[in-house]
């Protein structure tokens, strides 16, 4: 299968203070959330001048695929500038026929998978009949590059703790209901499934799963335990030092320097705890490869490239022009 250009695909963020209230706007409509959580998370994106780091991580990643695929790499964002509707449009324009989708996220599920799915065929809905042929390449959360980037950033943040740092990995939590919308459970099996595969390779027997930057109404039940709560727990039976991985997440987004390095630290230097957090994998040439190794087993017909564990989880696999998820391509039929 041939392919004549690449589309990063992300979430997006602000890159300026006056950009921040929007882009949240964008992020929750329809979802009624209160003005005052949105003025809540917009301090948070003012404490680094109103930018979020993922846009800049994209364009470096960006860089490196063009480096290496002999390709053009298109940037398009689900929420704020470059739109992925006016991305898909120029590339319309510009004679694109067929291009593989990379996404920035690893994992199945709804807001994870299926909304990236759904961004692809609204933007070639937009483009109109000379839509390009969009690919969107499979989950990578059992990737040997996604496993050994954040097993080495364990390493090097073991090296600034005690021996005995507790190791915690975080995802993002999503409601108890929305895991279920993508079959059993899909998307916290899958994080599941990646923390022990990334705790082997570190060489961790021994380790904790639990979910961070909740939101919503607390009656709404969540992925738990909350990151915030557990490391309470941990300094009431003696931890003393903790290495926290951030595995949900592929980049530096605000959840991670904010919610973990601003205020989950906060948290464990006021229970006395020393605090380390591993590097995601943001602009590491090696994800860069990972991305050019996906797109080579669909142009070669390879088998996908993947870690060994006990107890495997499915994941997606490629999805052609924004087609529903829905078995055997994908690894769950979402709701909708």
């Amino acid at each position: 299968m041939d392919f004549d250009a690449v589309l990063l695909l992300s979430f997006g963020g602000p890159e300026g203070p006056e950009q921040v209230r929007p882009f949240l706007e964008n992020v929750t409509r329809g979802r009624n959330v209160p003005p005052q959580r949105l003025d809540d998370v917009a301090e948070h994106y003012q404490h680094f001048g109103g930018v979020s780091p993922i846009n800049g991580i994209n364009r470096a990643l960006i860089a490196q695929l063009e480096a290496t695929q002999n390709l053009p790499v298109y940037f398009g964002n689900r929420n704020w500038d470059p739109y992925v509707e006016e991305t898909v449009n120029t590339m319309r324009d510009n004679g694109i026929r067929r291009a593989v989708v990379f996404t920035t996220s690893a994992w199945s599920g709804y807001s994870s998978c299926t909304q990236y799915v759904e961004d692809i065929a609204r933007a070639r809905n937009a483009a109109g009949r000379n839509a390009p042929e969009l690919i969107k390449l499979r989950t990578y959360f059992d990737h040997p590059l996604f496993v050994e980037m954040f097993a080495e950033g364990i390493a090097a943040a073991a090296a600034t703790v005690a021996a005995d740092a507790r190791l915690v990995f975080t995802a993002h939590s999503i409601p108890e209901a929305a895991d279920r919308r993508c079959g059993p459970q899909l998307y916290s099996r899958q994080v599941a499934y990646a923390t022990r595969l990334v705790a082997a390779a570190a060489g961790y027997t021994d380790y904790d799963l639990a979910w961070q930057s909740r939101s919503g109404p607390p009656q709404v039940p969540w992925l738990q335990p909350d990151v915030d709560g557990h490391l309470r727990s941990l300094a009431a039976a003696g931890t003393e030092a903790v290495i926290v991985c951030p595995i949900g997440f592929v980049a530096d987004h605000i959840e991670v320097v904010w919610d973990l390095d601003n205020e989950l630290r906060s948290i464990a230097e006021a229970q006395g705890i020393a605090f380390a957090r591993a590097a995601t994998p943001n602009d590491d040439r090696r994800f860069a490869r990972l991305a050019a190794d996906l797109i080579d087993e669909l142009r070669l017909g390879r088998p996908p490239a993947r870690v060994s564990g006990r107890d495997p989880v499915p994941g997606c696999l490629a999805s052609v022009n924004g087609a529903a998820c829905r078995p055997p391509h994908c690894a769950a039929a979402c709701d909708g």
